[in-house]
C-alpha cells in the first residue's frame, strides 16, 4: 500500500492522490510494481526501498546517488493467543531533493501520529522529518518497556499464587522480547551517531538541540531495558529455584513414604511364612498370637521411623524460619 502526503498550510499534512515534489511516500509492505513506480518517480533506487522489507535486516545507514537511507529497528506489539507479543521491525527512512520515503512490512504508530497531526512535521524538511521519526520511536521503545515491565508484575503475581507453566512460559517470552530490544536499541544508537554526521544537521543548532534529546531518550530507553532485563532474568532464576526446591521437598516425602512402606514388608516377609494367620482355615485365635506380636512390632518400628523423618524436616524448617528472621532484623537494624 502506497499513500502520498504533502504539507498542509496549518502546518499539518493532506493526502495527495498522486506524486508530488517535496511530498512523503509513505509505503506499508508494498508489492513489487508499487517499489518499481515509486523508485521511477522518485528518483530513489529501487534496492533502498526494498531493503527494509527484510525483516531480518539490520539498523544501518547507505548513501547512494544524493539518496540517504536510514534502517532503524521499530517496536511492533501483536496480539496472540498468549497476550500481547513484543518483538522489532525494520524501518527504512529514505529522502533525497524531490521527496521523503518510508517504508515498512507493517504500519507503524509513529508514522500513524504524524498522519493524524499530533506530531508536526514538514514533508519539505527530511532532515526535521527523520530526526522527529527517530524521537518518536525512541520514546515508543520507552512505552513498550513500561508495557513489558507492567506485565511482568501482573504475571509474577499470578506464578506466586498458581506456579503454572503458562506463566512461566510469557515470562521467558518477555525476557525474548527484552533481548530484541537491548539489540535494536544498541543498533539504533549506531544510526543516530551516523546521522548526526550529516552535514545539514552539523550546520543547524536547531537540529542539533533535537539530535541530543534524541540521545538522551535512546540512552534512557537502552538503561531501562538492561535493567528490567536484568530483573526478569534473576526472576526467572528465582522462579528456576522454587521449582526445585518444590520437587526436592516431594521427592524427599516419597521417600519417607516409601521407608514407611518397606519396613512393615521386611518384617512381614521374614515372619509370614511361618506364622499362623487370622481367619486362616484350621487355626484358633489363641495361635496367632505371634502374628500381632509382630504387627505391634512393625507398626512400632514404623512409627519411631516416622517420628525421627518428619521431626528432622520439620527442624530444619525451623532453622530456616529462624535465619529468615535473624536476617530481617539485622537489615532494620542497618537501616
Amino acid at each position: 500500500m502506497v499513500k502520498f502526503f504533502i504539507s498542509a498550510k496549518n502546518g499539518g499534512l493532506e493526502k495527495a492522490e498522486f506524486f508530488k515534489d517535496t511530498c512523503w511516500v509513505d509505503m506499508v509492505n508494498p508489492t513489487d510494481d508499487e517499489c518499481e513506480d515509486v523508485s521511477a518517480v522518485s528518483g530513489v533506487p529501487e534496492y533502498m526501498i526494498k531493503a527494509a522489507l527484510d525483516e531480518e535486516e539490520r539498523a544501518r545507514a547507505d548513501f547512494d546517488d544524493g539518496c540517504s537511507m536510514f534502517i532503524l529497528d521499530c517496536p511492533i506489539i501483536e496480539e496472540t493467543a498468549s497476550g500481547d507479543s513484543y518483538t522489532t521491525l525494520p524501518l527504512a527512512v529514505i529522502y533525497n531533493d524531490k521527496c521523503i520515503v518510508t517504508v515498512c512490512l507493517k504500519g507503524n504508530n509513529v508514522l500513524k501520529e504524524f498522519i493524524v497531526g499530533r506530531e508536526k512535521i514538514f514533508c519539505g524538511k527530511p532532515v526535521h522529518f527523520a530526526l522527529t521519526f527517530m524521537m518518536g520511536n525512541a520514546k515508543r521503545f520507552l512505552y513498550c518497556l513500561k508495557q513489558i515491565d507492567r506485565k511482568n508484575h501482573r504475571i509474577q503475581n499470578e506464578v506466586d499464587k498458581t506456579m503454572k507453566n503458562e506463566e512461566i512460559i510469557q515470562l521467558l517470552d518477555l525476557q525474548n522480547s527484552l533481548v530484541y530490544f537491548s539489540t535494536s536499541l544498541n543498533s539504533n544508537e549506531r544510526v543516530h551517531e551516523k546521522f548526526c554526521k550529516v552535514a545539514q544537521v552539523a550546520a543547524n543548532q536547531d537540529y542539533m538541540d533535537l539530535y541530543e534529546d534524541l540521545g538522551i531518550e535512546n540512552k534512557q530507553a537502552i538503561e531501562t531495558c538492561n535493567i528490567y532485563k536484568n530483573i526478569l532474568s534473576v526472576t526467572m532464576d528465582a522462579y528456576g529455584s522454587i521449582i526445585s526446591n518444590n520437587a526436592n521437598d516431594s521427592m524427599k516425602k516419597l521417600t519417607i513414604i516409601t521407608i514407611l512402606l518397606a519396613l512393615p514388608t521386611l518384617i512381614a516377609g521374614l515372619w509370614g511364612m511361618n506364622m499362623p494367620v487370622p481367619f486362616q482355615q484350621g487355626v484358633k485365635f489363641g495361635e496367632t498370637i505371634w502374628f500381632w506380636v509382630v504387627a505391634g512390632v512393625a507398626l512400632a518400628v514404623t512409627a519411631v521411623i516416622a517420628v525421627i523423618l518428619f521431626k528432622g524436616n520439620s527442624m530444619q524448617k525451623i532453622k530456616k524460619t529462624k535465619k529468615r528472621k535473624k536476617e530481617k532484623r539485622n537489615r532494620r537494624t542497618e537501616d
